[in-house]
């Protein structure tokens, strides 16, 4: 990478910092130029505006769950394995982002009537998450890990409401704990779904 290219990266990395702890609507040129110790024309010669900047804050955030969710998951085999791994590696995000903040959920709090560019980005990221967890369920319901009724929409509503729920009691309450309910509550909604014919032994005739 050159110099400029490096400063870029640089500067969007502190500016994902921010953003997590303050939120997009809390970033400001001027905060990052002075955590940067470069002025604020410095910071604009990387980005046209502060919507440019907020864009390209989200698409590294997406980029960097992608990187660390999504992709390693889907090395695991199509089916219960897979979706495990999913559930387990957001999870482990989220524990992380518990003393920083998850711009999925800050954002949505912040653009949720808010309308314009950032928000329909906001919007299309998440709806490729959520949209890649149906998949995931769909695949785990045709290879018979789950039971053949199940609503594959609805698994993803409950999964994901537990993730909001971790988020909220862990971060804003501070309740202890909160990690391990959202883990129990998984392999709970695992129990209710599953097959339990999968990998059962023929009954002898």
């Amino acid at each position: 990478m050159r110099k400029g290219e490096l400063t870029r990266a640089a500067i969007l990395d502190v500016a994902l910092d921010l953003a997590s702890r303050d939120g997009l609507e809390g970033l400001t040129i001027g905060l990052l130029a002075d955590k940067m110790n470069m002025s604020k024309s410095g910071v604009f010669a990387h980005f046209g505006s502060r919507e440019d900047l907020q864009m390209e804050v989200l698409k590294l955030y997406h980029h960097r769950f992608e990187q660390e969710v999504f992709f390693p998951s889907v090395k695991e085999p199509r089916g219960l394995s897979r979706l495990k791994a999913m559930y387990a590696r957001w999870i482990k995000r989220v524990s992380v982002e518990i003393a920083s903040g998850c711009i999925y959920i800050s954002g949505a709090v912040e653009y949720d009537d808010r309308p314009g560019p950032i928000r329909e980005e906001l919007v299309s990221m998440v709806r490729a998450w959520q949209g890649a967890l149906l998949r995931c369920v769909e695949q785990t319901i045709e290879c018979g890990d789950l039971k053949a009724d199940t609503d594959a929409n609805q698994m993803v509503y409950e999964m994901y409401g537990l993730i909001l729920a971790l988020h909220h009691d862990a971060r804003f309450l501070r309740r202890p704990g909160s990690v391990d309910r959202a883990r129990s509550g998984f392999e709970r909604l695992i129990m209710n779904y599953q097959n339990p014919s999968k990998n059962q032994p023929n009954q002898a005739q």
